[in-house]
């Protein structure tokens, strides 16, 4: 689908991507075709059957007070040109400090008329209801600095009779000056722009959060000429696949590759978010980004620099944002009925009061202008977006691909979890432990005619065959027509017979069962091992035993989500059952399905879901791919150099590490904790002031800095979750 991506300048709040939707979709066919990224600034139209010029995007979006510009490649690259936005970003700071230094000097020259600072304070203005000249030409001139980015946004708001943060402020500025309190339209468009300012500074750092991922990878790498083996230094982008690249001790690797030549250790913690040292030999693979040990090694670059994992991660914690949370789209939907309300609320307040109760006129205007300053929704709309994106990179930094807010959220109301077996809770590196030949039969024939199968699959127990023949001298030779029977096993021509290879159940099926086959079977099965059978022209070759370790956390792993209050932790498998069995004694699973095809493990994650609500399934995101389809949250194991794995999934958990589960769930309910305190603080701040104007207690100037804090404060509270650490356990689930 063709797109053209904008950066817009001047968006900084939730309320205006809501007025760029009311703008463009019309013309664009729909909201559907509109993808925002707040705090990158970035506007994404998809295109549509009539299609619509760049030209004229630039021209609705001009109207509302904003500007759109071409995203560049700079941009992509996640850093923007410095033209860009540079008068927007000094602009704002020199006019915020010129409103402020003008506000100040005309309060310096009210002191002095009236012959205190706090008399001036009281005052306000002269005994005639208006400050002296220089004071007045001070307030003038830091109000027209302070709104000067605030005003056209204003008139747009005004011209479509949609009330936003920008006209609610200019009301109440205008207000303030109608009444004669100069100082406090002053303070108020100089702390609001302030605010602004501080705002933008602070979702800069959720930016710069993402852009230190993008620093991660080097720019440039070691290029060894095929043709002189002269090495010369080129930028990653113009490396061509299958190029040999050299690394020398202490350097990032730049591009992701296979090692040819070299032995040594890397640190995989930008990926993984693991510290410790991989050894890697000639045929391993290594990953943009990681850290070369002492070791100097070269390497083929297997895909461009673009298409790395590190680079995918990054794009889909960027692209990740659109996928809005829950509680953000509660939060939008929310502030759209917020404003005209507080509106209404400041009209009732203005005018109740004088007529039934006599007061004066202007006391209640006063209070209704408060009311309007701290109707502003912002501290209530950028919160969220910044928790969501401070919550996705902190999880990408320790190893964790999350695709999106919605699911950054659902592992924190997780009540049941589905394992896979093989290469989940066993650590998917089985090993053949019996060959019983049949049918006369060699035991090294039957692993040759295994291997030819086995070579074309990514199955553990597959690949398992393979290596075993490989360390047994056996060279292997493909099968013909080869052809994968899901959740049974896989057929092929191998010595011009037809072959099947797969599980005891295959057998039984065939009906190919012999008593030499079926007392073969039944001693293997009591090891707790997995069966492999293969057989050729409706004759059984033989059977192979494999057996794979449990994994050295599994365990620990289980028992600490049961203490996070998961209610049931189930395993299933297409393993035989003594095989499951084994597993799920050590592991302490609550319960497990052994011999179970593709479409029981789905019809099994569907029961969960009916029983539990809120269920996760844990798989290698290939394999196990339709059950997890099914989850309401799908997580894949060992994701890193898989891209199947990443594109399946909804939460990739890039190291083979069971303990990122555990981790996983404490960071979603931590970031659903502060997103909530975020709205509740929110809210509060304002019903508090609201409160305050009731009883015509509050101040233009207590309610801008109220405001201001709010919006700070929880802004900061979002970005507590960069911080490095292990995020906080819970013991009792969000519900």
């Amino acid at each position: 689908m063709e797109r053209m991506i904008f950066r817009i300048k001047g968006m900084c709040c939730g309320e205006e991507i809501s007025v760029l939707k009311r703008e463009l979709a019309p013309i664009v066919g729909g909201e559907l075709n509109l993808s925002f990224d707040l705090l990158e600034s970035k506007m994404t139209v998809f295109s549509t059957e009539n299609r619509v010029s760049a030209a004229k995007i630039r021209e609705v979006v001009a109207r509302t007070g904003m500007e759109a510009v071409p995203w560049t490649a700079g941009c992509e690259a996640g850093v923007c040109p410095v033209e860009e936005g540079m008068w927007e970003r000094r602009g704002r700071l020199f006019l915020c400090m010129l409103s402020g230094g003008l506000m100040l000097a005309g309060l310096a020259f009210q002191a002095v008329h009236h012959g205190s600072i706090v008399d001036a304070l009281l005052q306000g203005g002269n005994e005639e209801g208006a400050p002296p000249l220089p004071a007045l030409l001070s307030y003038v001139g830091a109000i027209t600095a302070g709104g000067w980015f605030i005003l056209p946004k204003a008139l747009f708001a005004l011209r479509r009779l949609r009330p936003d943060m920008n006209l609610l402020m200019v009301v109440a500025v205008l207000g303030a000056v109608g009444i004669g309190e100069w100082l406090e339209a002053a303070s108020v468009t100089f702390l609001f722009s302030l605010a602004l300012l501080l705002e933008s500074w602070s979702v800069g750092r959720a930016r710069r959060a993402i852009k230190a991922l993008v620093e991660i990878t080097p720019q440039t790498a070691r290029y060894i000429c095929p043709f002189d083996g002269k090495t010369e230094e080129k930028p990653v982008d113009s490396v061509p696949l299958n190029a040999t690249v050299l690394v020398r001790p202490g350097e990032k690797i730049p591009l992701d590759g296979v090692v040819l030549r070299g032995e040594t250790s890397v640190n995989q913690a930008p990926i993984t978010g693991e510290s410790l040292p991989v050894r890697k030999r000639p045929g391993d693979e290594v990953f943009a980004g990681t850290v070369n040990g002492q070791g100097a090694f070269e390497f083929r670059a297997t895909k461009p620099a673009s298409d790395t994992t590190l680079a995918r991660i990054i794009r889909m914690v960027e692209e990740g944002q659109a996928r809005r949370a829950p509680t953000e789209q509660w939060v939008e939907r929310f502030a759209m009925v917020y404003t005209p309300l507080m509106m209404l609320l400041a009209l009732l307040i203005a005018v109740v009061p004088p007529l039934l109760l006599g007061d004066p006129w202007i006391k209640w205007f006063y209070q209704a202008l408060v009311v309007l300053v701290i109707a502003c929704p912002c501290s209530l709309v950028i919160s969220t977006p910044v928790s969501i994106i401070a919550g996705l990179t902190a999880a990408a930094r320790n190893g964790v691909l999350i695709k999106g807010g919605a699911f950054l959220e659902a592992p924190a109301h997780i009540r049941a979890i589905a394992f896979d077996k093989t290469g989940t809770l066993t650590r998917g590196r089985p090993s053949v432990r019996h060959i019983s030949a049949m049918d006369g039969h060699s035991e090294r024939e039957l692993l040759a005619k295994a291997a030819a199968l086995e070579v074309h699959s990514t199955h553990p127990l597959a690949r398992a065959v393979v290596r075993h023949a490989e360390s047994e001298g056996i060279r292997v030779d493909p099968a013909e027509k080869f052809t994968i029977i899901p959740g049974r096993g896989a057929k092929g021509v191998v010595g011009g017979k037809t072959c099947w290879i797969g599980s005891h159940r295959m057998i039984e099926q065939w009906n190919l069962e012999s008593p030499q086959f079926h007392e073969a079977a039944r001693r293997l099965e009591e090891t707790g091992h997995s069966l492999v059978v293969m057989w050729c022209d409706e004759h059984v070759c033989g059977i192979m035993s494999i057996a794979d370790e449990v994994r050295a956390n599994a365990v620990d792993t289980v028992r600490e989500l049961k203490r996070l209050g998961i209610d049931r932790v189930a395993m299933i498998t297409g393993d035989n059952h003594r095989a499951a069995q084994r597993v799920a004694a050590v592991t302490g699973v609550d319960e497990f399905e052994a011999e179970m095809l593709p479409e029981g493990k789905v019809d099994f994650v569907v029961r969960m879901r009916e029983s539990f609500g809120n269920v996760a399934m844990v798989g290698d995101g290939v394999n196990d791919a339709p059950a997890m389809t099914k989850a309401s949250v799908s997580i894949a194991m060992g994701a890193m150099g898989s891209d199947a794995a990443i594109e399946t999934a909804d939460i990739a958990l890039m190291s083979d590490d069971l303990s990122k589960l555990p981790w996983l769930v404490r960071h979603s309910r931590r970031t659903l904790r502060i997103i909530r305190q975020n709205v509740v603080f929110s809210v509060g701040v304002k019903a508090f002031f609201v409160f305050l104007s009731l009883g015509g207690l509050a101040t233009l100037w207590g309610a801008i800095a109220a405001d201001m804090g709010a919006s700070l404060l929880v802004i900061f509270n979002g970005l507590r979750l960069l911080r490095k650490g292990v995020s906080r356990p819970w013991t009792v689930p969000v519900r």
